[in-house]
């Protein structure tokens, strides 16, 4: 019997007609979007399936659009076959998905929260300025040495640990992009510069994260009933209060990817099934073990081969 997590991606996985194969063919896909564009008062579906890029990729619309898609996946799953994970955890933004998946929110409390979240992280980016690379080959040690000796230019932090080789900072440009290049002096395989509008998982977030504490108290949390694995401390978490203190946090705070996939092993899990666009997850779960199977749903087909797949023994 494999023991399966569900994980869920974050901001970047968008792209434009993610979700329309699901939303044509399955009525409990469908359903999670017409829910989606009630909740936001806007048409997020028609933004999922039409785009254009230049508005999916704008945070407001990206957080909620790839949010909706991965949960309009997941209840096409659910529709199919009744597999239970042990566990579930999502990259950054997905981790909102996790929760709805563990029932910690209802659909249109975590549609409501992602786009307060969106909201303030946006606001944030206009009185910072901040930006992001990606690390790639390079060691944690030279990484927070090179990040260590920038910090007179301004704030650089360690933003994803998202596999073995793959490290993602973030804070003030000059020094982030100063940052970069003793990364690449000290032997990094690449620096890769993202387009991003602002320093995120970085303190230049701190006044969405305090703008979130008080959205976040109003909001009907219940226990989850399968643990999550929190990205701000790789943790098995299942308290309502828990996850209250832990949403504000992940804003500014680091995504540890790694540490939660191995702790996922830790506890047995040997299968992950992503829900939602791309493959991002499953490429980062390569990485981090040879040992597990990540399987992904994201349309008809996809969906389709996984039930059967899975089923068998099931």
């Amino acid at each position: 019997m494999k023991k399966i997590a569900f994980i869920f991606p974050g901001q970047g996985s968008q792209s434009a007609g993610m979700g329309k194969d699901l939303f044509d063919n399955n009525d409990s896909a469908k359903k999670v979007y017409e829910t989606a564009d009630k909740t936001l008062g806007k048409e997020i579906s028609k933004i999922c399936f039409d785009g254009p890029d230049e508005d999916l990729k704008q945070t407001i619309n990206a957080q909620s659009a790839i949010v909706t898609t991965s949960i309009a996946a997941l209840a096409a799953f659910k529709s199919k076959c009744d597999i239970k994970p042990a566990l579930t955890m999502g990259h950054s933004l997905g981790e909102y998905c996790a929760m709805y998946c563990a029932d910690v929110m209802d659909l249109e409390t975590t549609i409501k929260a992602i786009q307060k979240r969106s909201e303030l992280m946006d606001e944030a980016t206009k009185t910072t300025k901040g930006t992001m690379a990606a690390v790639l080959g390079s060691s944690i040690e030279n990484i927070k040495s090179s990040l260590e000796e920038v910090k007179d230019l301004g704030l650089a932090q360690i933003a994803n640990y998202n596999d073995p080789t793959q490290v993602v900072i973030t804070g003030e440009v000059e020094a982030i992009n100063k940052a970069c290049e003793l990364i690449k002096e000290k032997g990094a395989k690449r620096v890769v510069p993202l387009a991003v509008s602002g320093g995120f998982h970085s303190e230049l977030m701190n006044s969405a994260k305090d703008g979130f504490v008080e959205f976040v108290e109003t909001l009907d949390l219940k226990d989850a009933t399968i643990p999550v694995i929190t990205n701000v401390d790789a943790t098995l978490t299942t308290s309502a209060e828990d996850f209250r203190q832990k949403m504000p946090n992940q804003i500014n705070s680091s995504v540890m990817w790694v540490q939660s996939i191995q702790n996922a092993i830790a506890e047995g899990v040997d299968t992950f099934i992503e829900f939602g666009n791309g493959k991002v997850l499953a490429g980062l779960n390569r990485k981090i073990s040879s040992e597990i199977k990540t399987y992904n749903v994201y349309d008809m087909a996809s969906l389709n081969a996984v039930v059967d797949e899975l089923m068998v023994g099931v």
